[in-house]
């Protein structure tokens, strides 16, 4: 399970996630992100997204707490042979989880210019320097991905005018 088109039907489940990141709670909405962990034969076994405005918390991004859930499941902190999907390009404190975590493979949607340790800005996650380096699949349903961003900011910036 390592091309492109394969990863679409997880992205959109990651896309739904991120989708009821802005819809979940009354107050600040979360910054719409979503994630989905695979095991090795394509079955989920994570769903989160971004909770960093309901939980209070600044490491409650959606892939820190999908790599939880995922490792609660299994019992164990090294998620070997498993793959994180995930609608943004992970930030240095994701990418560095997603390296420290053992994860096989990161797939994600939009690019994050601004922020993104997976290439864009930074590249962590293939720094020969570390122990560990995951295959990178970037752009799968980037167009959908960026789209649901834009317009949770555009909206934000209407509100708050």
């Amino acid at each position: 399970m390592t091309g492109y088109s394969a990863f679409e039907p997880a992205m959109r489940l990651a896309l739904q996630e991120a989708r009821r990141a802005c819809r979940a709670q009354p107050g600040p909405d979360d910054v719409p992100i979503g994630a989905v962990i695979l095991d090795g034969a394509g079955t989920v076994i994570a769903r989160a997204r971004n909770r960093r405005e309901i939980d209070r918390d600044p490491t409650a991004h959606a892939e820190i707490v999908a790599i939880r859930q995922a490792a609660r499941v299994l019992g164990r902190w090294r998620l070997i042979g498993l793959t994180l999907v995930v609608t943004l390009e992970p930030c240095t404190m994701c990418a560095g989880a997603v390296t420290a975590a053992r994860l096989d493979r990161l797939v994600y949607g939009a690019e994050d210019p601004k922020a993104g340790a997976a290439g864009s800005l930074w590249d962590v996650v293939t720094d020969g320097r570390l122990n560990h380096r995951p295959e990178v699949i970037g752009g799968v349903l980037a167009a959908e991905c960026g789209a649901v961003l834009r317009e949770f900011f555009t909206a934000r910036r209407r509100r708050d005018g």
